[in-house]
């Protein structure tokens, strides 16, 4: 098995990520996720890894992929983890819907063997 923590590694993380977020939100509205309490914990947990495996990228990668929002990513962990009981649940729902699937295909375009 191979544990080595590269580019390679961590995208696929991201991946992994990102699918789990469009897979159990695919047929979820904002209603139900504000009610959802589990749910919508998990979504903001993805939410987080995410950028936090985002963040041990190289450099030379991010810079090579700057079609990614990555301050964005960045920000709105930040906006969880220090903001958790006041995260704008519209933003978090149009994030989950719109913006991840998005990154996804991004993703999947630039590192295909992902």
């Amino acid at each position: 098995m191979d544990n080595t923590k590269n580019d390679h590694y961590y995208i696929n993380k991201i991946n992994e990520d990102l699918s789990f977020i469009i897979q159990h939100t695919r047929n979820i509205d904002q209603e139900e996720l504000s009610k959802n309490e589990i749910l919508l914990d998990s979504m903001l947990f993805r939410l987080i890894q995410i950028s936090e495996n985002a963040k041990r990228l190289s450099d030379d990668y991010k810079a090579q992929h700057t079609s990614v929002p990555w301050t964005a990513i960045y920000g709105l962990r930040n906006k969880i983890v220090h903001d958790y009981g006041h995260v704008d649940l519209s933003i978090v729902y149009s994030t989950l819907k719109d913006d991840i699937p998005q990154l996804l295909e991004i993703l999947n375009s630039q590192f295909p063997s992902s």
